[in-house]
């Protein structure tokens, strides 16, 4: 029986470069003779994908906790069709966002309790969801700088929920993010270097967790 693959999480707000490194990583790994998969939160299942068109339609009001358990179902249905198996079989799966993303934009931006969201996605989804092999986040000097890259990709035309709100709110869940690295000793990664310094940098950390 192959070993079970390894659970990897970049992280940070949009803007980072969340996706660009994910897939270079996987593409790093796969080169290594690694078996890796990239998946994306909210997303992932025909399901997610689902929940996801209502988690991104910014035109629909919701209250945090509505968010949150959204993103739980999310989470469930993504964990127990596609991340579990996929390690289970000895596959990596690097993935954009975990619940440390509610932490920060439902807990720091939206204002919740943190113990809530903890509690909540625990109860939905196990103890290797809550505790990825490899957590990493992404960081960048100011809102200012996020938000003209998310303009580049052309998603500021059509902003999701989150994307739409206020600069208050985009440096709260900045900030949470800081608060959350700090929490779970995760590694930082400045990136507003280029994209092949950050992806040393992920590369480094990677290789320290063997």
């Amino acid at each position: 029986m192959s070993a079970p693959g390894k659970y990897v999480v970049i992280e940070g707000v949009d803007g980072t470069g969340k996706t660009t490194q994910a897939e270079l990583l996987k593409k790093h790994l796969i080169a290594q003779g690694i078996q890796a998969i990239h998946i994306k939160e909210p997303g992932g299942s025909p399901v997610a994908e689902a929940i996801r068109s209502v988690i991104v339609d910014g035109t629909l009001p919701r209250t945090p906790m509505t968010n949150l358990l959204l993103f739980t179902a999310n989470r469930h249905e993504l964990w127990h069709d596609v991340i579990q198996p996929t390690l289970a079989a000895g596959v990596w799966v690097i993935a954009t966002r975990n619940y440390w993303s509610s932490l920060a934009y439902q807990g720091y931006g939206e204002g919740m309790d943190l113990s809530i969201i903890t509690a909540t996605t625990s109860a939905f989804t196990s103890k290797r969801y809550m505790s990825p092999d490899i957590g990493i986040a992404l960081t960048l000097d100011n809102i200012e700088t996020c938000q003209q890259r998310v303009a580049v990709r052309g998603e500021l035309e059509h902003p999701d929920t989150f994307e739409s709100k206020d600069d208050a709110f985009q440096r709260r869940v900045q900030d949470g993010y800081i608060q959350v690295a700090k929490r779970y000793e995760l590694p930082t990664i400045n990136a507003s270097q280029s994209i092949e310094a950050v992806m040393q940098e992920i590369i480094q950390h990677i290789k320290l967790a063997d």
